[in-house]
Formats: C-alpha cells, sequence, structure tokens
C-alpha cells in the first residue's frame, strides 16, 4: 500500500519560500503603480465557456517608473463535472512580474456544473496605473493584504471620499471598537472575502450613516461589520467621510479526489510497496501562492534510489488541482533520504497531500491598519 507523506509525517502547510518582493525603490515611493492581472474571455476547445465567478489575482504594488506591461500568461486548464478548474498549468513556464497568484485565483473560480470541459485557456494582461487613476475599489482591496508594501499616501487619499473631515487633525480615537464574532461568520473557499464600512460620527462619538463602501460580496459579513461599526464608540466631535475595513480568511478548498497511487506503478519497478525507510524524511513545505488562499492539492511521485539512498530520476504521474503541486512535491522528494541497499531501487512511488491546518482566530478579523 502506497502511503502518503502528509500522513506518513506529521508537518503540514509549512509555508515555502516568501513570494519575492517587488525591486527596491530608488525614488519617491508615492511614484508607485498598482499593478493588477485581468484574466480575459476563457475558451475551451475554441468555444467560449463563461463562469459562474471568475477570481481576479491579488493586486499588487510595482516599482517606480514601471510603466511597460510584461507579455500576457497564458494559462492552460480542464473544467471537471462540478464546474471546478483542475489540471491547471501554464503554457510558458515564464517568470513574470507579480504573478503568483494567477493559478490559485483561477483554481478559485467556478463554472456551470454538470458540463466538464477540455482544452480550456484564459489570457491574463497586466494593467499598470498610478494612484490618481487607480480604481478605488482596488486600492481597498490592497489594503486588506499589503504584501508588496505599504500603500503610499496617494493612495490613501484616493480611500478618503471628498470632502471627508474624519482624518483631519485631531483624529477621532476609538473608546470602545466592537468587533464581528468572525468565527461564525461563513467563508469563501480559496477567497479572503472583505468589507470596507464608511460612517460618520455625531458630536458625541456615535457613528451615523454607517454603510457597505466597497467589498468582496459577502453579504453576511457587510452586515456583520455594519453592526460591529454602529456599536462602536469615538472621542466627542462631528465627522463625515470615516471609513474601516475588516476581513475573514479564506475557507479552506479541498483538492480533487485522486487516483490510487498503486495504479501508476510504473511497470518493473522494484521498490517496495512501501519504498523503504526515510532516514532523513522530506520537509513538507506548502508552496505559500495556494496557502493563502488555503487551497490544498496532491502529487504522486515517480522516483529512483540511488544505492546510498538518494533520490533520482523524479517523475510527476499527477497532480491536482495544478502542476504547482507537482513541482513542489518533487522538491519534497529531492531533499529526502532513504535507506542504503546494495542495489538501489526503481519505480518508487510517493504521494505528497497539502493539507492546511485548522484556520485560527488570528486569520480573520479587521485590518490592522487605520486607513491614513
Amino acid at each position: 500500500m502506497i502511503r502518503s507523506l502528509v500522513a506518513a509525517l506529521t508537518l503540514i502547510a509549512v509555508p515555502a519560500a516568501a513570494i519575492p518582493p517587488a525591486p527596491p525603490t530608488t525614488t519617491n515611493p508615492a511614484d508607485r503603480p498598482l499593478i493588477a492581472w485581468l484574466p480575459g474571455p476563457v475558451r475551451c476547445a475554441g468555444e467560449v465557456a463563461n463562469p459562474v465567478t471568475m477570481r481576479r489575482p491579488l493586486t499588487a504594488l510595482g516599482w517606480n517608473g514601471m510603466t511597460a506591461a510584461p507579455a500576457p500568461v497564458v494559462v492552460r486548464f480542464a473544467i471537471d463535472a462540478a464546474g471546478r478548474p483542475v489540471s491547471i498549468a501554464r503554457a510558458e513556464q515564464i517568470s513574470a512580474v507579480m504573478a503568483q497568484d494567477i493559478e490559485p485565483s483561477l483554481a478559485a473560480s467556478r463554472f456551470a456544473a454538470g458540463a466538464p470541459r477540455q482544452g480550456c485557456e484564459v489570457r491574463y494582461t497586466l494593467r499598470i496605473t498610478p494612484m490618481d487613476a487607480t480604481p478605488v475599489e482596488d486600492l481597498a482591496s490592497y489594503t486588506v493584504a499589503p504584501d508588496s508594501g505599504p500603500l503610499p499616501q496617494a493612495g490613501w487619499d484616493r480611500l478618503h471620499p471628498a470632502g471627508s473631515t474624519c482624518f483631519d487633525p485631531p483624529r477621532p480615537q476609538p473608546l470602545v471598537r466592537v468587533l464581528p464574532e468572525f468565527g461564525t461568520l461563513p467563508a469563501t473557499p480559496g477567497v479572503r472575502d472583505w468589507t470596507l464600512v464608511g460612517y460618520d460620527l455625531d458630536a458625541r462619538g456615535r457613528p451615523i450613516e454607517v454603510r457597505t463602501v466597497h467589498g468582496t460580496g459577502n453579504r453576511v459579513l457587510d452586515a456583520a461589520g455594519i453592526k460591529a461599526t454602529r456599536a462602536s464608540r469615538f472621542t466627542a466631535g462631528a465627522r463625515t467621510g470615516c471609513r474601516y475595513p475588516y476581513w475573514r480568511a479564506p475557507a479552506t478548498l479541498a483538492a480533487p479526489e485522486g487516483p490510487d497511487p498503486e495504479t501508476l506503478r510504473p511497470a518493473g519497478a522494484t521498490c517496495p510497496d512501501e519504498g523503504g525507510a526515510w532516514t532523513t524524511p522530506p520537509r513538507l513545505s506548502y508552496p505559500e501562492p495556494w496557502r493563502r488562499r488555503g487551497i490544498e492539492g496532491w502529487a504522486i511521485v515517480a522516483f529512483d534510489v540511488a544505492p546510498w539512498g538518494e533520490p533520482g530520476n523524479l517523475r510527476i504521474l499527477a497532480s491536482e488541482p495544478a502542476e504547482a503541486f507537482g513541482q513542489q512535491a518533487e522538491q519534497v522528494i529531492r531533499a529526502g533520504r532513504k535507506a542504503a541497499a546494495p542495489q538501489g531501487r526503481s519505480g518508487c512511488i510517493e504521494r505528497v497531500r497539502f493539507l492546511m491546518p485548522p484556520r485560527g482566530a488570528a486569520e480573520t478579523g479587521p485590518a490592522e491598519m487605520p486607513i491614513d
């Protein structure tokens, strides 16, 4: 029987190397544009396939003076009977700036159920916009996960509504900050939901005219943010145009079902079912862009073992929902060592499963930043 590494080991969801940061800025940080990879039409075998929900990759900050957009990124995939994108892979293995979230965002998208499709393709193009031309909703979304640096002041200024007095000194200070019960709120698989609540303050510091300004459309989170804001209290003084964001961590998106690894064992294999003991167990590391969206995956890897125990001739036999899990599994296996054997072994099989740990309270809450 083939064991999966996630069961044989207990190291689950250890983040891999962090997403590479943007090149360092050398001039005014306010000149950094916001960049967004935007999906085009989806075609399967030449025919348009309209998504039920098409998730956009996360926005990021570019670097100073960035104006020329790189070549588009083309992603190929299939759609299973549940309407889920699977077998996701880039048409070309090219390095594209801030493009790590393209495949995970596609995996979190959905198409109509009941009509599996093959030969699907979507082209992503990069939009580069200065702070004064970026859609306000994109600026608000970036503040919830500012992974490529703090939003420049020019971006914050765009988030303040015209005529706002809420951010004039001395700024109102929270006396009582009520938060939603995040653990009871529904979460979206593969998507970090957020809501930006707008409100004014009356002379006694009580929120009035509380409303949802922007968000991902999670109505329960929107309502909870409004309720929490109404119950909060601030220092006295009438103000207008206040803003406060809340967010909810993604629900885990489980991996598609996979085949029995034994059915993929290479012909003529000399490796025993268990493949021999790991004298140096592989260190399971999660591909970071998929971890942040809570998307699980698996890969089945075939390999040979040299007499001294080093894995070699690695082949990815299957991986879902994307080839990224196969690439990560190959690194995992390559780092391990088996027990030495005089003749070595061939046709060994391991299934590497990437499972998310239980979500903690620290992964849901208000954005830890003021809008200023």
